[in-house]
């Protein structure tokens, strides 16, 4: 893990356990690159319990509850796909917050409409709003991939600073 991951993961583990809230993630790409972030930090046991890798989309359905009727309109590499992934992850676990990723790494997969690179994310928070937000990334899979992660670290924390403690900011 490089250090800026650590930093991004330490800062977050920081804040969480201050509030006494909780994170839960939601992967597709990275495989668990986000939960192995987070895990890689001792204590996150205290704010840290559920990681779900949904790379099929069998698994996006059968476990986090994605609609069937969204994939197939949407792919599974879309707003309405990782916003559903980040609700059912938060439902499954009852994390305060979570987030999910849902994107092409690459180097094969890309369309006109999805090129390698495209990451959707969400972040659902304790008051029940989620905010989503797509990034196009350059370079390789691996590249991408922590990329992502830096991302969704900078994307949690920054929902959360901006919140107080159980209540929307």
């Amino acid at each position: 893990m490089s250090a800026s991951i650590r930093t991004r993961a330490e800062t977050l583990g920081l804040r969480l356990k201050a509030r006494h809230e909780t994170v839960a993630t939601a992967e597709s790409c990275t495989g668990g690159l986000i939960a192995g972030a987070l895990t890689d930090i001792a204590g996150s046991s205290d704010w840290f319990g559920w990681g779900v890798v949904s790379y099929a989309n069998a698994a996006k359905t059968g476990m986090l509850k994605v609609s069937p009727a969204s994939l197939a309109a949407h792919g599974a590499v879309s707003e309405v796909v990782a916003a559903e992934m980040a609700r059912g992850v938060q439902k499954l676990s009852g994390a305060d917050w979570s987030v999910a990723v849902s994107g092409v790494a690459g180097p094969g997969g890309g369309t006109p409409d999805k090129p390698v690179g495209v990451v959707w994310f969400a972040i659902a928070m304790p008051f029940g709003r989620v905010d989503t937000l797509v990034r196009l990334f350059d370079g390789g899979r691996r590249a991408v991939r922590t990329q992502t992660v830096e991302v969704a670290l900078d994307a949690l924390l920054e929902r959360v600073n901006a919140t107080r403690a159980g209540q929307e900011g």
